[in-house]
Order: C-alpha cells, then structure tokens, then sequence
C-alpha cells in the first residue's frame, strides 16, 4: 500500500514535469515576434537613438567671429596704449582697426607691428623691412548665403 502510493505519487510527478520540461511548441513559435521586436530591434533602435543623440550634442558647429571695426587701444598700468602685433593701428588717435584697413577716416596713414620682430611699419607694406616677414592684411570676408531654391526657381543639375 505505501509502495503504491508512491509509485502514484511518482507518475503524478512525472506527468506534472512533463508540461514543463516539454514545451508545446506552436505556443512559442507564436511568440518569436514578440522576441524579435524586443530583444532584436529594440536594441537596435535604442542604440540608434543614442548615437544620434550623441552626434547632435557633439556634432562640429561653426563658429563664426567678426572683427570689430575700430576699437580704442588697451592703456598699460602707465597710461600708455598697447597695440597688438598684426593689427594696423593709429598712435594719434591710441586706434586699432580691422585688419585691411591702410588709412583712418581722417586720412591718417596706419602702421602695424611685425608678429615676428615687432618692428612698426607702415600698414600698406607686404614685407617687413627688418625680418623679411611677409603677410598681407586683408579685409575680413563676410557672405551670406540663401535659404531655399535658386531665383529663377530651378535647381542646379
């Protein structure tokens, strides 16, 4: 009697497990898109969506600064002004103006000292006479461009 009721006990145990261990198989393959979509594409599209979330943050922007058109010169702890290397400038009027600027609306001829050897030279000379330097002052170049398509209204081929 004990012996049978274990041997029962034991075929319940089994036919129990039997459901568990052996899967029914239609019910999974039911499921495989529902895997897919979140265990595949999921992290696919969430991995996406970082990367471009990343690139928008750290993406390369332009930075765009414009010379000022004339400024008064920075004065030393003597009062005296001080003029960058490289900027044209007038020392009667303590100046400093754009760069390809020669001449100061009063008609004022500009000097400018060298970057290499800092001697003052008149602004609308290519070359340094003492180093042999050789740089060019030139305007800065500011362009706009437009949005949308070209007047006519056709597109370049």
């Amino acid at each position: 009697m004990i012996l049978d009721n274990l041997n029962q006990l034991w075929n319940q145990l089994l036919t129990a497990s039997a459901g568990l261990v052996t899967p029914a198989w239609g019910e999974l393959v039911n499921l495989l898109p529902i895997f897919l979509l979140l265990f595949v594409v999921g992290p696919i599209l969430t991995i996406l969506a970082l990367a471009w979330m990343r690139y928008a943050v750290k993406k390369p922007r332009l930075h765009v600064a414009f010379a000022e058109q004339r400024r008064a010169a920075r004065l030393d702890a003597t009062g005296e002004p001080v003029y960058p290397a490289g900027e044209p400038y007038s020392p009667r009027e303590r100046v400093i103006y754009e760069p390809g600027a020669t001449r100061s609306p009063s008609g004022e001829r500009l000097v400018v000292a060298c970057p290499k050897c800092s001697l003052v030279r008149p602004a609308v000379e290519p070359v340094c006479g003492n180093c042999g330097l050789s740089f060019t002052l030139s305007p800065t170049t500011r362009s706009r461009t437009r949005v949308g398509p070209p007047p006519d209204g056709a597109a370049a081929a």
